[in-house]
């Protein structure tokens, strides 16, 4: 009796042990409650991608996965090699002791060195230019995308990581929908746009470099807002060239915010912000040419895709442009690109003038609108004004063309440097929109800014 009454209390014990929450050791798991040289060790086989992971389990993994003597080992055993993206003072640097070095130092410098790299691989992408456009033919492929922040009038932030992009030749169209996130219309206060780069060779949760492109006041956008098109869900607003929003018809509430971006130096401001300036090589010849007084601009060169949120629906290059000074009236310099009178310029559309959109569950399509994205280039081919945008084709009442019957058209786009007037006929019999003119009316203060600039 009395053994038996001696195995229980022992039992007691033992259970108490197991249940004790208050010990240091039961709250650990079998890896935390390793010696932290063995944690390194095991640690010193993951890579950059993995390690990352690792910072966000504890503070214990923190501190561990941001040790010198993991990430010197990865930055030697990952850059020694590479010529391209290693300097020798950097090697030395990566050399010294650990002990030489500040906690950190090395995973900092792993990731510089990363961000050369991919600096030296998206030069020479940026390098390939089309002979079409004047831009860089690979800018789709860089690993660059974009967020969007939405502040209210109460200082509240939402930030959103976009919902659909779409790439076409010459521009890319950004959409955010986020439901319950984002505040009412009235209720904006700003909106900032940030090109987000994240490391090809790290994982979703490493660091990601932000920039702010754009930082735009809704109250002062909204002074010149214009409704550029509806369907019986939703109402596109025009804040300026390049941006419109869709509120829900009959209220207040955002279905999404859309983005046109142009490929010009796209890839500097999203990594680089908005302090990038647009540099042009130096011209030597003025805008106004001496030898021939009859000429005004000449050797310019128009590229115009004409697409929707889906397919495009017209692209076209054109070359020899010319302006008479004649045809220089009211501070505007004419570029006419397809003549009415012409009928071998005219173009056909390969579909009808829609913006398709959709949010969540549901999606429409606003009829008579599209984005045009334009590059004109100067004599030298070089990017002389580009523009991207949404844009309305409003019906007209007086035209008349003889050689088509149907219903005519008109896209005028502005702002204080280009306008843009396009007309189509979309055919009764065809249903099909027909490209008849295309003029480009550029401002004289804007060249002589673009000729005068101080290199």
């Amino acid at each position: 009796m009395a053994a038996s009454k001696a195995v229980v209390p022992g039992r007691a014990l033992r259970t108490s042990k197991r249940t004790d929450k208050s010990s240091p050791a039961s709250t650990q798991s079998f890896m935390e409650r390793l010696p932290s040289e063995i944690l390194i060790k095991i640690l010193s086989y993951l890579d950059a991608s993995t390690l990352c992971c690792i910072n966000h389990i504890n503070k214990i993994f923190y501190q561990l996965a941001n040790s010198n003597a993991l990430w010197r080992k990865l930055y030697i055993a990952d850059f020694s090699k590479n010529k391209k993206c290693m300097d020798k003072s950097l090697l030395r640097m990566a050399t010294m002791e650990v002990q030489d070095r500040p906690e950190g130092y090395y995973k900092r410098l792993y990731f510089k060195t990363v961000a050369e790299c991919d600096m030296i691989k998206w030069t020479r992408r940026l390098g390939l230019i089309s002979i079409h456009t004047g831009l860089p033919s690979q800018t789709e492929n860089l690993n660059v995308t974009w967020e969007l922040t939405v502040m209210d009038k109460s200082g509240r932030k939402s930030t959103l990581e976009q919902s659909r992009s779409q790439f076409t030749e010459t521009s890319v169209t950004l959409c955010w929908s986020g439901g319950d996130r984002l505040p009412d219309y009235q209720q904006i206060s700003t909106l900032q746009l940030y090109g987000v780069r994240r490391l090809a060779c790290v994982s979703p949760k490493s660091p990601v470099c932000r920039s702010l492109m754009e930082k735009l006041d809704m109250q002062t956008l909204t002074k010149n807002m214009q409704v550029i098109g509806q369907d019986r869900l939703v109402q596109l607003k025009l804040l300026q060239p390049g941006i419109i929003i869709g509120v829900w018809r009959d209220q207040c509430s955002v279905a999404f915010i859309m983005f046109t971006l142009h490929f010009h130096k796209l890839v500097e401001r999203s990594t680089q912000g908005s302090s990038v300036c647009s540099y042009v090589e130096p011209v030597v010849q003025p805008p106004f040419c001496d030898i021939d007084p009859e000429y005004g601009l000449h050797g310019y060169q128009l590229h115009i895709v004409l697409h929707n949120t889906v397919c495009e629906l017209m692209s076209g290059s054109f070359s020899q442009l010319f302006c008479r000074r004649t045809q220089i009236s009211d501070g505007l310099i004419q570029l006419t690109v397809i003549s009415s009178t012409n009928l071998s310029q005219h173009t056909s559309l390969s579909g009808d003038i829609t913006l398709p959109w959709c949010c969540e569950a549901l999606q429409g399509t606003v009829e008579n609108c599209c984005i045009m994205s334009l590059t004109l280039l100067d004599e030298f081919r070089k990017p002389f004004k580009c523009v991207t945008s949404p844009v309305s084709a409003e019906l007209e009442r007086t035209s008349v063309c003889y050689d088509y019957d149907g219903e005519h058209y008109l896209i005028h786009y502005q702002d204080s440097d280009i306008q843009v007037k396009m007309r189509l006929v979309k055919m009764n019999e065809q249903k099909q929109f027909i490209l008849i003119s295309l003029v480009v009316y550029v401002s004289v203060c804007y060249v002589n800014k673009y000729f005068s600039r101080d290199y």
